[in-house]
């Protein structure tokens, strides 16, 4: 099992240790047992990953002696609403739950962000432990302390900044991801390579084959590395006033994109859109050459992931979504694009006829 910690307030409880492994199911509850100490635990689920991990995670927490009931609600994006909040919260209470209590989220980015945003929220903000399992959620969207639910106006509207105790990614549940989610994670991952390491943007390029074939020693390395960058720029910026923003490459225009589907197009397609959306603007705007826009346009439809917007989307309608963005400053929609592979930055503003152009383009 690798091991790396958040260091982020030293006089707070913020910091926490990110533990990467294979087959680690019965470690982790006893890590838990030992470190995560609380009267009574609840594990949040939804009812895909539940119907297949469920029980063997129960089955494995009970029996180093810890007190602990389930909770599922329905999977999907769909499901990402203040409608699921009530509803889990009420159960919450019905369970007894309160401040001594511990939530472990098991599941994907949904179930994440729903369970870190009732942790932050329910009796004023008690403690969780998130268990990714799936990629995006190993490489991304556990780490970090972002916590949210989206609103009928757009994505990740309504949340909190508010750290987990513990994150444990064991590599045994992506054997069971399907293809189109492992897919959703191989975004995030090209995602790091391309906002900071060109050495695992090149790894990619030459692997990609057996990264897809889920090469158990290939992921460990994509998986730990990216946890490392991730982690690096969350110390700098855990509320994201700077550094942090970059890690929102291609997620700008993803996130309007996902809104624009009622999200039939999902977060990883989103972003592998908004990063070639976002790479285009660079090379229109001559800060990124044409090789290298080849190179992450070659990348993401070699992952599998979407290069084309769908010809029934209306540019002005993506464009309206931008303007519910939450990242805006000053009602100006400030984009990540590229100098280069490994060099971004945080551009002060796109006029709206370019990004209709290049949306037009991508039709």
């Amino acid at each position: 099992m690798r091991s790396m910690k958040v260091n982020l307030d030293k006089k707070s409880l913020s910091s926490y240790e990110i533990r990467i492994g294979y087959k680690i199911i019965d470690r982790v509850a006893l890590i838990i047992a030992k470190n995560h100490k609380a009267g009574h635990y609840v594990m949040i689920t939804d009812n895909s990953v539940g119907s297949i991990y469920a029980k063997q995670m129960m089955d494995s927490l009970k029996d180093v002696g810890l007190n602990i009931n389930l909770i599922e609600f329905p999977a999907g994006e769909s499901s990402k609403n203040i409608n699921t909040v009530l509803d889990i919260v009420g159960k919450l209470l019905e369970l007894g739950a309160d401040r001594s209590t511990m939530l472990i989220a098991l599941g994907g980015g949904v179930v994440g962000d729903m369970v870190g945003f009732i942790a932050s929220i329910y009796m004023r903000g008690i403690p969780y432990i998130q268990i990714p399992t799936t990629l995006i959620g190993q490489v991304d969207s556990s780490i970090g302390g972002k916590t949210a639910i989206d609103l009928p106006y757009g994505k990740n509207l309504l949340g909190t900044f508010y750290q987990p105790r513990a994150v444990f990614a064991d590599l045994i549940f992506l054997e069971t991801l399907p293809e189109k989610e492992f897919n959703n994670g191989m975004a995030e991952i090209i995602k790091y390579g391309i906002i900071d390491d060109e050495k695992m943007f090149s790894l990619l390029e030459d692997n990609m084959d057996a990264v897809k074939s889920r090469d158990s020693a290939l992921l460990l390395k994509l998986v730990e590395n990216c946890c490392r960058i991730k982690k690096s720029i969350v110390e700098i910026d855990e509320k994201e006033q700077g550094l942090r923003r970059l890690l929102n490459f291609g997620h700008t225009l993803g996130h309007a994109i996902e809104a624009a589907s009622k999200y039939t197009i999902s977060h990883g397609e989103g972003v592998a859109l908004g990063m070639i959306a976002a790479a285009r603007i660079s090379e229109k705007k001559k800060y990124l050459d044409t090789a290298q826009f080849k190179r992450i346009e070659e990348i993401i439809l070699k992952a599998g992931l979407p290069g084309k917007i769908p010809c029934d989307f209306s540019a002005d309608d993506i464009i309206s979504r931008l303007a519910m963005d939450k990242k805006k400053k000053d009602d100006i929609i400030h984009f990540v694009l590229l100098k280069k592979i490994g060099m971004p930055f945080v551009n002060g503003g796109i006029d709206d006829k370019l990004i209709s152009d290049v949306i037009e383009e991508m039709k």
